[in-house]
């Protein structure tokens, strides 16, 4: 196998396997947030600031797996 096609083959599967983690994980997020809101619409005002916090600090992980990819792409 030639080296750049064994670079491609790392980087898409770095970035696919980065990514799939974060994404069910944001799905998690919202969906419980929005089970919560529906039981207490009052609290929504709490836990919709926190939703995106969470949400944020999970996109960060698929961040850093698009960065690898990169360095693997171009380093």
């Amino acid at each position: 196998m030639e080296i750049q096609a064994a670079k491609y083959l790392a980087a898409g599967l770095a970035i696919g396997l980065g990514a799939i983690g974060p994404g069910i994980g944001e799905g998690i997020a919202a969906s419980k947030a929005l089970e919560a809101i529906g039981r207490n619409p009052e609290a929504s005002g709490k836990i919709t600031p926190l939703m995106f916090v969470s949400m944020a600090i999970t996109e960060s992980t698929a961040i850093y797996a698009l960065v690898i990819s990169l360095i693997i792409l171009f380093g």
